[in-house]
């Protein structure tokens, strides 16, 4: 195509389509194509040489076909059979094609052109496209149509030569457009399978990244943000307490002060840690039963509400990460109690009777939450506690539901699929002994 056509869309029929940067696949492809045509040839020669002895005269005519018919049957069977080597070969070094060159010429000069083993010669157009594009396939197949036209001066004089010469030289031109038509579509669904695989890694590491701010937002809402708002709180009544000068008032809210800067400081270094960790701990299995009523303990020794529990009989193992945001689910649905449910009564149940999935629930006898309170309008309305609880149960696979307690407040329902374990690979422990 000439550059005045340069701003069109580039057709199958025009240039070479170029390589993709990773070739290994395509490459691969085009071998097992160009093994496909020999193996084609090896049974055009096997089934066309009957019929072309048959219509040979006895005596060195059919001699020279029968000793051509073998040649060809062997050249293409230990082509087909030793491709891996001879392809790169015939790859880095056009000129070997030559040797094709002269086979054909040898099969068209022995059975004519008008014998049906005339027509195994389509294949050396049909492989020279594979092999070298437009221009390799341009010439070569320029070459056997001479080597065609040649044969047909030395069989003219034979019915139908003619006709036959004209075929095959069709033949001849429309296999080397097909095998560089088939070469360069190789390439172009290898570039776009590439530029596919590019865009695919792209998203994925965006939905990485995506994953991991979500991640830590949930992470300072549930620890440093909270803290910060009651050192807040604690600062303001501070300052309300400098006034009346109150020195037994002044040290206990300072200390307040104090506590909460350190909870802040305590709460920022492990995250710092956790984030540093997290490989480490893939591992880590903790007892979710036994950590849920530690956490219960905790909240009724500091709210001074009573705390029922309902937890199994023997130790529920998670993987490290599956109890951390179990967890901080229990911690973020007993703060929510805590600061604005005004309750009495908090009722946790975990149930894991079943192998594959557990059941928490968390219910209070306060206020209920508020019409709102839907997740999916939680960012919306400010509730960025319970839209941190809604995504950690998606992160786990499971659900979270928001409802009424029993009890006559709130409950949040969670329920989980239980992680399957990682098989046992003594060879690792090893290796990291």
């Amino acid at each position: 195509m000439s550059s005045r056509t340069g701003h069109l869309t580039p057709g199958y029929l025009e240039d070479d389509a170029p390589p993709p940067a990773s070739v290994r696949l395509q490459l691969s492809a085009l071998q097992a194509l160009c093994r496909q045509t020999v193996a084609v040839r090896l049974a055009m020669v096997v089934i066309g040489a009957p019929f072309a002895l048959a219509n040979t005269p006895s005596g060195a005519p059919r001699h020279a076909v029968l000793v051509a018919a073998v040649l060809g049957v062997m050249t293409s069977y230990a082509l087909l059979r030793d491709w891996e080597r001879v392809g790169p070969r015939l790859l880095a070094h056009p000129a070997l094609m030559a040797l094709d060159l002269l086979f054909v010429a040898t099969l068209l000069l022995t059975a004519s052109p008008a014998s049906p083993l005339a027509y195994a010669t389509v294949c050396t157009p049909l492989l020279s496209g594979l092999l070298y594009g437009w221009r390799g396939a341009g010439v070569l197949t320029g070459l056997q149509l001479a080597v065609v036209l040649a044969v047909f001066r030395a069989w003219e004089n034979r019915p139908g030569a003619g006709a036959s010469t004209v075929l095959i030289a069709g033949f001849c031109v429309a296999a080397g457009i097909i095998g560089v038509t088939l070469r360069n579509l190789t390439f172009r669904f290898g570039a776009a399978g590439e530029a596919l695989s590019e865009a695919n890694a792209r998203l994925a590491a965006a939905e990485a990244v995506e994953s991991e701010r979500a991640r830590l937002a949930r992470e300072m809402h549930d620890s440093v943000a909270k803290t910060l708002h009651g050192l807040a709180l604690a600062a303001e009544a501070l300052a309300a307490s400098a006034e009346h000068r109150d020195p037994a008032t002044l040290k206990r809210q300072a200390a307040l002060v104090a506590d909460a800067a350190r909870r802040a400081a305590t709460q920022s270094r492990d995250l710092l840690s956790d984030l540093r960790r997290r490989r480490d701990l893939t591992t880590a299995r903790l007892d979710l039963a036994g950590e849920v009523a530690r956490r219960a303990r905790e909240f009724a020794a500091r709210d001074g509400a009573e705390a029922e529990l309902s937890l199994p009989g023997t130790p529920l193992l998670l993987p490290y990460a599956t109890a951390h945001d179990v967890l901080s689910i229990v911690s973020e649905a007993l703060e929510n109690t805590h600061r604005h449910a005004r309750a009495t009564r908090v009722r946790i149940e975990l149930d894991a009777a079943g192998a594959e999935t557990f059941d928490l629930r968390i219910g209070d006898d306060g206020v209920g939450l508020p019409s709102t309170a839907v997740p999916g309008h939680l960012a919306e309305t400010g509730h960025f506690g319970l839209l941190g609880m809604t995504e950690r149960a998606a992160s786990l696979r499971g659900r979270l539901r928001l409802g009424r307690s029993p009890l006559g407040g709130a409950e949040i329902h969670l329920h989980v699929p239980v992680p399957v374990p990682a098989p046992h690979r003594p060879q690792e422990e090893a290796a990291h002994a």
